[in-house]
């Protein structure tokens, strides 16, 4: 079987690439309300390449937002049922000037395809249709297989779990697959196991009911700037530490057996600095950077703004300040109940001469998978099988909203197979996905179901 799977992506290599392709020159861009039919469209594709691969349905569905492809394929009841979560929308590819060709035509240079949603997440979800269809084409499959696509990922999928909840029946199954993560290398397979959370807010302060002279008004009326940086210094401190009371009451403490996993990864923290230019590193005191950035929450000003910021000089004391403020949280920490807890922290440290509003704008919690899973064995075979060394479980510090809606919400732990390389440069210029990783994808993904079939 291993043979037929590799001779069968041999053989039809050259049509993947131009189907992806097709699926790529669609600019499905999820943040830009004047693609709409372009989202349709590409909707559209993914309906019919399903069909083409062999499901025995494929329909659009509304959602409060963009729609959803859904299609199945059934098998046999004595089978386990699989649903495939995808998503169809990208990232915007401004600025378009850094990249090296259009965003939209992909390009194959030095073994890579170059196009927005090369890899996140077209180039990856794109992988399990074709996975799908030769284990259709060569009478392997012995699954129930569901296939769900979004339109919007990229805009924190607004949408999804209200569309989830109102189908928990059409969607039911027993393990849910997703390819929008990364491994550590292209030799160095491996399952993310973890994602944080996220709470994210806005911050608006205001004085005076205008921009001031500050000359004959400074030392007199608060400066909003000078009060919003007070407030923020008093978020966190010097050991790295988040410095709101009771954030840390639910923090999962991970256990010495999972610390050890993570201190086996395969990581150079000189090479680390170098590659991003940086003198050193910086985070919680007592753990390390792969622990910082996985199992430990932290919290970021990811905007500030106000005042004159022109060319030249402008003596004026400005009316308002802003400032965007995020956290990622680790398991158990609810990200609603946080989002009361640091607004709450923040209108206690603010002065009486200030006004302040903290908005909410949006969250998501965080998941982990347990890695002694039938689902899990299954999927470590299968990367083993293809890259020859057992993929090392990690936990990544990023957020995927969907995943433990999924978890929620049909009771499932999603396996998250992912295929990308942080140097895929995903959400920025010159996005790309490895051909090699493109077809290994397609290869272990294939053998996932077969290794699931086992038990």
């Amino acid at each position: 079987m291993d043979k037929l799977i590799k001779d069968s992506i041999q053989e039809n290599k050259e049509r993947f690439l131009e189907e992806l392709f097709d699926l790529i020159r669609i600019p499905s861009v999820s943040a830009h309300s004047h693609r709409k039919d372009e989202i349709r469209q590409c909707a559209e594709k993914w309906q019919e390449l399903l069909l083409k691969a062999g499901v025995d349905n494929s329909m659009i569905m509304e959602t409060a937002g963009n729609p959803v492809v859904f299609a199945t394929k059934y098998i046999d009841s004595q089978y386990p049922t699989i649903l495939v979560y995808g998503h169809y929308d990208v990232m915007p590819a401004e600025p378009l000037d850094l990249w090296v060709s259009n965003p939209f035509e992909p390009e194959i240079r030095d073994g890579k395809i170059f196009a927005r949603g090369a890899d996140d997440d077209k180039g990856q979800s794109f992988m399990h249709a074709k996975a799908f269809e030769i284990l259709m084409k060569n009478d392997l499959l012995k699954s129930n297989v569901k296939f769900l696509l979004e339109g919007e990922e990229e805009i924190s999928s607004p949408s999804l779990e209200e569309f989830c909840l109102k189908n928990k029946e059409l969607l039911a199954c027993d393990v849910v697959l997703v390819s929008d993560t990364s491994m550590l290398s292209a030799d160095l397979p491996s399952i993310t196991t973890g994602l944080r959370g996220l709470a994210y807010w806005q911050i608006e302060v205001t004085s005076a009911s205008r921009d001031l002279h500050s000359g004959i008004f400074g030392g007199a009326v608060a400066n909003p700037i000078n009060e919003l940086a007070k407030i923020i210094a008093q978020l966190t401190n010097s050991d790295g530490q988040i410095a709101i009371p009771g954030f840390y009451d639910d923090v999962e403490e991970v256990s010495d057996y999972e610390r050890s996993l993570i201190a086996q990864i395969p990581f150079n923290e000189e090479e680390y600095k170098k590659n991003l230019d940086i003198k050193d590193v910086f985070g919680e005191v007592g753990y390390t950077t792969l622990e910082r950035t996985g199992i430990r929450p932290t919290l970021d000003i990811c905007g500030i703004w106000g005042g004159y910021t022109g060319e030249g000089a402008k003596t004026v004391l400005p009316s308002k300040a802003f400032a965007k403020l995020s956290t990622r949280l680790v398991p158990h920490q609810q990200y609603e109940k946080i989002a009361k807890l640091v607004e709450d922290y923040i209108k206690s440290i603010t002065p009486i001469y200030i006004d302040i509003k903290v908005v909410s704008l949006h969250g998501a919690q965080s998941y982990v998978c347990p890695i002694d899973s039938v689902e899990y064995k299954a999927a470590e075979r299968a990367y083993e099988k293809v890259f020859g060394k057992k993929p090392l479980p990690v936990r990544r510090g990023g957020s995927i909203g969907v995943v433990p809606i999924f978890e929620q919400v049909l009771n499932v732990k999603p396996i998250l197979m992912g295929f990308g390389l942080e140097s895929d440069a995903i959400h920025s210029p010159n996005e790309n996905f490895p051909l090699d990783l493109f077809y290994k994808g397609i290869e272990t993904i294939a053998n996932f179901y077969l290794e699931l079939q086992k038990k």
